[in-house]
């Protein structure tokens, strides 16, 4: 996400921003495999358990959306013989949730009150049953008992009634970094238009990371444009333009959003669509090739009732006393984001450092309420905490002090949004006068795996004075809020 983005971020499409390889049905509880999700895992027997009739429907559900041939995983968990084989870095990764992928985790400073939509992570009765497995010797036991194999078949968008891509194949560049590049799409677009469904399909799964849509209305994304062949550029962090919408997202385990009949995002006229496509060429499934990958669009047959907005909030030139929804979107100061303190900056060599962005909620400003939420960071971060301080907290029936998403530990390779399992009357609520705070941790030490990876792939052995910015090495903490009036 670009520093200079709007604090609106627009009409947004979609249900996740990265969503992670497991994908439950919407209101599911976390994946518990053969066991009750939820369920204490002392009152689960844990005698003879073997692979077919405890593990596999575990691994199916819960690991194979990315451990396939093929999959962006760098190694597939499709037979019980690969199982067998990796039953102790399984054991490793699920007892320190690691994986599945799933960042939201309540602490003893953050515990929402709410569950999460899709909520992947396996129950403490599910991670037991694993390792009692690997203990007692991974027994395959009988196949009979296996659950129903999983057969793979495509993915498309209900009605969809327009496909775009990329005028030709893109070919990735050489070289061990990750890479990101925006494709300009014309949708044709001639009067107000709301998207009412959308389903990005990789071109090459195997070095797709994930891929975001951003809406373009003044066609500014047209002078961008390096390569005419693809009508593409590179575009590490976002779009690179201001005033934009982001429309839709996919990631490895995506299914097609689609929205009620009386639900859409707009899009106006004219309006340009880019694809940001996050290639990961150096994973060890990778296989080489170009990639053309499609965008399939529904729209809505007349306006709808209700409109989704995102607000994306942070990135302030300066500390926390920063006020306004809108104030702060560029990288120094505007007139609405006078400097209030120390500039951000992250010095290296040093761990737990934080910056907060705080933001109030302006008088104008409808009660809004809160559907997900999500942070970004770049290699530097280490966590992110969203916090709500209500000034009218009796009108609005709801804590004073409200935390909205803690993510003690940081991974840019895993970015989502965090949708809360809640009906429409019980979503958090904002409204004017609350101050929203982002609080971002950044750890600038070489015990910071990803970016003492990073550094290294530079030539650099030292951290370095990180800054706002867009690059690798810069650094963001932003908030990003789905809202509904």
């Amino acid at each position: 996400m670009r520093d200079f983005l709007p604090g609106r971020l627009g009409a947004l499409a979609v249900c996740v921003v990265l969503q992670s390889c497991s994908s439950a049905p919407s209101g599911s509880a976390p994946d518990a495999g053969s066991v009750s999700a939820g369920s204490d895992a002392a009152n689960v027997n844990l005698s003879s358990v073997t692979f077919h009739k405890d593990v596999e429907p575990i691994v199916q559900k819960t690991c194979q959306p990315c451990h396939v041939s093929g999959g962006i995983a760098p190694f597939a968990l499709a037979t019980y013989a690969d199982a067998k084989a990796y039953a102790d870095l399984i054991v490793a990764q699920t007892s320190a949730g690691t994986m599945p992928p799933w960042a939201a985790v309540e602490t003893s400073e953050c515990t929402p009150g709410y569950g999460w939509k899709d909520d992947i992570r396996l129950s403490s009765a599910s991670i037991a049953l694993i390792k009692a497995w690997r203990d007692q010797g991974s027994v395959e036991g009988d196949p009979k008992d296996a659950p129903p194999p999983v057969v793979p078949k495509p993915l498309a968008l209900d009605g969809a009634q327009l496909v775009l891509s990329p005028a030709a194949p893109y070919s990735l560049v050489d070289g061990p970094e990750d890479q990101f590049r925006c494709f300009v799409l014309d949708p044709k677009l001639t009067q107000p238009s709301y998207v009412n469904g959308t389903f990005i399909v990789p071109g090459n799964s195997t070095v797709v990371h994930h891929a975001l849509v951003f809406a373009d209305t003044g066609a500014a994304s047209k002078a961008l444009i390096t390569d005419s062949a693809t009508g593409s550029y590179d575009c590490f962090g976002g779009p690179g333009f201001s005033n934009t919408t982001l429309v839709a997202a996919w990631a490895p385990g995506s299914v097609p959003v689609e929205y009620p009949a009386d639900v859409g995002a707009e899009l106006a006229p004219g309006s340009l669509l880019v694809m940001q496509v996050h290639y990961h060429p150096h994973s060890a499934t990778a296989v080489p090739g170009p990639d053309q990958t499609k965008f399939q669009v529904r729209f809505a047959a007349s306006t709808p009732g209700h409109l989704a907005t995102a607000m994306l909030l942070g990135n302030f030139a300066s500390a926390a006393a920063t006020t306004g929804l809108f104030a702060g979107t560029g990288l120094l100061p505007g007139p609405d984001d006078p400097p209030a303190g120390p500039v951000f900056d992250i010095p290296p060599g040093v761990r737990g450092h934080t910056e907060t962005m705080q933001v109030t909620v302006p008088a104008t400003s409808p009660p809004l309420q809160i559907v997900g939420v999500a942070g970004h960071q770049h290699y530097v971060g280490s966590a992110v905490e969203i916090s709500v301080t209500r000034t009218n907290a009796q009108e609005s029936a709801a804590p004073a002090q409200e935390c909205l998403l803690s993510i003690p530990t940081w991974n840019f390779d895993w970015q989502r949004f965090y949708m809360y399992d809640a009906t429409l009357d019980r979503l958090p609520k904002v409204m004017a006068g609350d101050v929203v705070q982002i609080k971002c941790t950044y750890d600038n030490t070489l015990q910071n795996t990803q970016l003492a990876a990073s550094l290294a792939f530079r030539g650099l052995s030292q951290p370095q004075d990180v800054k706002l910015g867009e690059t690798t090495l810069d650094e963001m903490c932003l908030g990003a809020f789905l809202v509904i009036q």
